[in-house]
């Protein structure tokens, strides 16, 4: 049965986003809050991206430059889903997984996840960009899960959104032959005045079309913003760009069956360079904590 109603699907397709509250469970909230304190505590001991390390040898926690023991801004894990058992059980099988199949099903599968943390004081922001450039496919049936992990508002760092924007163009992350990661200045700046705000209790949701622009401000407030993200696709969206994000899960088949044949969308894509670094925020030109200070 649909998880989601006609309208709500509607309304994604339409402004390509949807906010679904009670998208997980009290009892898988209550888990993943509890890893991510443990992270956030380990990582006071450290004094540099750690691990353990992704598949492709980085560093799968990353701490903004401001971080210390005594006011960590551990601000990205990679992949959760590999090395926890709460954060891959609802990758594989939470409410949101059906919402998603409601939207480009029945035949999903899963391409990366990650944690985007902004602690009280940490100074990460997240320039304007469309995913898609990022994680080019073969088709544009790609829905990213920004699970709440706490209340979200206005004051710590909401995600904003342009809604429509996936029907329009999609805008180069370069700067001439320099990738940034964002889009150019004045597309911000238009994005800015055209944004509005993701907010929501903990356990909330919001389902986001690959190709709609979004940016988020740094955490002004005393409270914790926590993401926990993950990217689906429908079955015959093929990548045509490496994973930034390899996982030992990537391409496994979460609702329906594989596919046979790939389905292609016509059109020039835009290939991204994929950072080497622990998170792609040092690409924005937010540096991560270094160990020799």
């Amino acid at each position: 049965m649909p998880v989601l109603s006609r309208e709500q699907i509607d309304a994604f397709w339409r402004d390509g986003f949807l906010m679904v509250e009670g998208a997980v469970t009290p009892g898988q909230l209550t888990a993943l809050k509890a890893d991510i304190a443990a992270w956030v505590e380990e990582s006071r001991a450290h004094k540099a991206p750690f691990g353990p390390p992704t598949i492709d040898g980085r560093p799968r926690f990353d701490m903004g430059a401001e971080h210390s023991a005594e006011k960590p801004a551990l601000r990205r894990i990679n992949n959760p889903s590999d090395i926890s058992a709460a954060y891959r059980a609802v990758m594989l099988d939470a409410r949101t997984v059906d919402m998603v199949a409601d939207l480009v099903g029945p035949d999903v599968k899963f391409h990366h996840c990650k944690i985007n943390l902004k602690l009280p004081g940490a100074k990460t922001e997240v320039a304007y960009h469309q995913d898609f450039a990022y994680t080019p496919h073969t088709n544009d049936d790609v829905v990213t899960a920004l699970l709440f992990l706490d209340d979200i508002d206005e004051n710590n760092g909401c995600l904003t959104v342009v809604p429509g924007s996936h029907k329009g163009p999609m805008l180069s992350l370069f700067d001439g032959e320099r990738f940034t990661g964002a889009v150019a200045a004045e597309e911000e700046t238009r994005a800015l005045a055209a944004s509005v705000p993701c907010v929501g209790k903990a356990g909330s949701v919001c389902l986001m079309h690959t190709k709609l622009l979004h940016g988020s401000a740094a955490n002004g407030a005393d409270t914790s913003r926590g993401l926990y993200i993950c990217v689906y696709t429908a079955a015959d969206a093929v990548p045509i760009a490496r994973n930034p994000m390899p996982s030992l899960n990537e391409g496994r088949i979460v609702r329906g069956k594989e596919a046979r044949f790939a389905r292609l969308n016509a059109g020039l894509v835009e290939l991204p360079k994929q950072p080497k670094s622990a998170s792609f925020f040092t690409v924005l030109g937010q540096d991560s904590k270094q160990a020799a200070e």
